[in-house]
């Protein structure tokens, strides 16, 4: 019986090949764009949940209670793990880990600038990254080991196996031991390093890491197998309390530790007021549901293009009745050819899908495989099929084989008004699916220009930063004085970190009229002369630091978030103790963007350290001249600093990256409401297909009696516009809704207006109006002769 509802349903198919072939590409086009989606999901869902003993893996975060809020950070004091494996039994292994770090080594005449960081020897017994050379015991376990990839290995070396035992040479000052050697990290690891280096020399380079007052570096535990999770949890709050001497009745600056499962802080990594409220996830979701939509949309398709052919198969499911065909089979048989064209249809999108991936992947930045030889994403395809299958054609079958067999040999066929008013509600649900995703694209797009056009408080065009490394450091007053004699030049300084990505805190500050049951954050950085200058940030009060004023060394520049929570009516010259070092407010600047514009700009204030011994140059060009400066520079700092090649980022460039999230959903975005329109419009072709048949007569007669083919493209498409205003009303308050949700996520956004759903209903109308007037004058020019004839 299956073979020969199958042979049937061919047959169909291959007589109507018009028909098949949008049903099939409505169905294939819907069907990529949901496995695209769901590949991506996978693999964000993937992140970091492969290892091993992944259930055992733990992040510690700290929840600092300061200024009446709680503020949830991963950064922890450097010898948190370190006390933790000696003072709480439950914990396996434990390792601390530096920051990203971009760091130059040397084998004989090849210099590189490699991506790595730091770790406790732990480090390869928590992650099981596959080890080609070594042993996760002695990979780390000296602080003149160092572990790298097989591709660090193969720059270097040409091989692992030649890697191991050899001597590399760290940033022209230390010789490193390679000790492992270990396979590149996954594409499903948020870990992308290429080098590990022993803990010890992170805090040889960074003392402050020792002290239990400071925060930096993050901290990951894996448990004991018999731990219980939930009790060892209860146990870490008040850890730090003995290390940092805090007592819990009198003090107003509180650090309780916290941990979450490692797997979870790529995806749900986000604080806000001490608790976690979403991150990455948040995308999963709303695109797993936009997969779901699309297919939906591509389903409702294939219900209206089917039934819209149903005037055309009334008379065969007549004919088939009489002959007695009971009504399971007639149902059995449209499945058989809704499971065969999505059949088709799941083979034209695997094709489609080899094609898509590699730009997907580089819209993405991922590296996504299609995997091919994973037995659940078979059965995924299989299920997707079946259900795709059922879902699109579950309601022609029941609809097409529930004719009456005597009116429809009769030719007095008539739908029913709920039959009319189910397919127009198909349609109507397609477009508040196509307009939400069409108005959140719109929104998207406007939050993106917005931060790119918005005014940051400093001038991101043609300056430039370089960091200052090897013998740079000690020569900065040279870099400075030779650099501002080349043309193109405009201005040059330094900074202890980028001017995007300001977010050292401390809460070491102290003033006149200070409240002492008050913790106060501020954000810090150390800067050099000319600073504001440089940065061109308008100054508000006072000055920029100088060199012809000694006393900067001890002075401080205050932004007006800062100069709000300290209280100073005239600031400049008042006493201000920073750490101890007691000095006067020099100046207030206007506030500017030092993070991103997910949050909000926070006091800061502005260190004087001209000499301070580690940070970035930098360098404002002249308009149009920063190809000329750049080769100016590259010559001075490989005269100055030849064991280290020369490295520039552009601020425009740096401020860019902190939005790549939004940039890439935005794009997501653009292109699945495009997919998402162009299906749903294939859904509307088909009513007005359906539509048209459904009134032939009546066309014929009104054309009998004088009616102009413009009366009635009017008469026809005035329906489908009905039907696409209904769908913006609907449409409107969800996407507001949605649209709201997201930019929450941003404290510095655009205001949602009118004219985004004007637009969003404008363009929808314009594409359904362009989608059902072929149909409908298709209709309005046939010869009446032909559809009266049998009157």
């Amino acid at each position: 019986m299956i073979k020969n509802y199958l042979k049937v349903a061919w047959r169909n198919l291959v007589r109507n090949k018009t028909h098949t072939f949008i049903n099939a590409a409505g169905l294939s086009v819907g069907l990529v764009c949901s496995l695209l989606i769901m590949l991506w999901v996978q693999n964000e869902l993937d992140m970091d949940s492969w290892f091993k003993n992944s259930s055992r893996i733990y992040s510690v975060y700290e929840l600092q209670n300061y200024d009446h809020r709680l503020h949830g950070s991963y950064n922890t004091p450097g010898r948190t793990t370190e006390e933790m494996k000696k003072m709480l039994p439950e914990v396996q292994y434990g390792v601390n880990m530096g920051f990203d770090q971009w760091n130059t080594f040397q084998v004989g005449d090849k210099i590189l600038k490699i991506g790595g960081t730091s770790a406790g020897d732990d480090y390869f017994k928590i992650f099981n990254f596959k080890l080609l050379q070594g042993s996760a015991k002695t990979a780390l376990n000296t602080p003149s080991s160092l572990s790298i990839s097989r591709k660090m290995a193969n720059r270097f070396f040409g091989s692992a196996d030649a890697a191991i035992g050899k001597t590399i040479r760290y940033e022209n000052s230390k010789n490193f031991t390679v000790t492992a050697v270990y396979e590149d990290m996954p594409n499903n690891s948020s870990q992308k390093f290429d080098f590990v280096m022993n803990w010890y020399q992170f805090l040889d380079e960074n003392a402050w890491a020792r002290d239990w007052g400071n925060q930096g570096p993050s901290a990951v535990i894996m448990l004991r197998p018999d731990a219980d999770p939930v009790k060892f949890a209860k146990k870490i709050p008040h850890f730090l309390d003995t290390y940092n001497g805090t007592d819990r009745k009198t003090s107003n600056f509180i650090i309780d530790l916290g941990m979450i499962r490692y797997s979870d802080v790529y995806l749900r990594g986000n604080f806000e007021d001490g608790k976690f409220v979403g991150g990455r996830i948040e995308y999963v979701r709303i695109f797993t549901i936009v997969a779901v939509f699309i297919l939906l949309i591509a389903c409702i398709n294939f219900m209206n293009l089917t039934t819209a052919r149903s005037v055309k198969r009334a008379k065969e499911i007549g004919v088939r009745k009489v002959v007695g065909a009971v009504r399971s089979a007639l149902i059995g048989q449209f499945i058989a050819e809704s499971l065969l064209i999505t059949t088709l249809s799941i083979v034209v999108s695997l094709g489609l899908l080899v094609v898509l991936l590699p730009l997907f992947n580089q819209v993405t930045q991922k590296q996504i495989e299609l995997p091919f030889h994973d037995a659940a994403f078979w059965l995924k395809l299989v299920s997707i099929t079946l259900i795709t299958g059922l879902v699109s054609g579950s309601y022609p079958a029941l609809f097409l084989s529930s004719f009456n067999p005597v009116k429809v040999l009769k030719g007095t066929l008539k739908l029913n008004t709920g039959t009319t008013l189910f397919r127009k509600g198909l349609v109507v649900f397609q477009f508040v699916l196509s307009v939400v995703l069409i108005t959140g694209t719109i929104v998207i797009s406007g939050q993106m220009n917005y931060i790119q056009s918005k005014n940051l408080g400093y001038d991101r065009e043609d300056l430039v930063y370089i960091p200052l490394e090897g013998t740079l450091t000690a020569k900065y007053s040279i870099v400075k004085q030779e650099a501002l004699k080349m043309p193109g030049i405009q201005s040059i300084t330094r900074i202890t970190t980028t001017p995007t990505n300001i977010q050292n805190g401390t809460g070491g500050v102290e003033w006149i009229g200070k409240d002492p049951n008050v913790s106060i954050q501020f954000t810090q950085a150390s800067v050099g002369y000319d600073f504001v200058k440089t940065m061109k940030i308008k100054v508000l009060q006072g000055r920029d630091f100088s060199k012809d004023f000694v006393t900067d060394s001890v002075g401080y520049i205050l932004n007006e978030a800062a100069l709000k929570r300290i209280g100073y009516k005239n600031p400049i010259g008042q006493p201000l103790t920073f750490w101890g070092k007691h000095g006067k407010i020099v100046g207030v600047i206007k506030d500017f963007h030092f993070n991103s514009m997910h949050e909000e700009i926070k006091p800061l204030i502005l260190r004087c350290a001209e000499n301070e011994n580690y940070g970035s140059i930098l360098l404002r060009t002249q308009p149009g001249k920063t190809r000329e400066a750049l080769a100016s520079m590259e010559k001075l700092c490989k005269q100055l600093n030849p064991a280290f090649p020369f490295n520039y980022n552009f601020s425009d460039a740096e401020y860019q990256k902190l939005y790549q999230n939004e940039q890439i959903i935005g794009k997501l975005s653009d292109v699945f409401a495009f997919l998402a329109i162009f299906i749903s419009c294939l859904g509307l072709l088909g009513l007005a297909m359906f539509t048209a048949e459904q009134r032939v007569k009546e066309i014929g007669i009104r054309k009998v009696l004088g009616a102009s083919v413009s009366s009635l493209f009017r008469l026809l498409s005035s329906e489908f516009i009905v039907l696409v205003v209904i769908a913006l009303l609907i449409a409107s308050p969800i996407a507001w809704y949605a649209t709201s949700k997201w930019l929450q996520g941003f404290a510095y956004r655009t205001p949602i207006q009118w004219w985004m759903f004007a637009l969003s209903g404008g363009l929808i109308i314009l594409i359904a109006l362009a989608t059902v007037s072929f149909q409908s004058i298709k209709a309005a020019l046939i010869n009446p002769i032909k559809s009266l004839r049998s009157e």
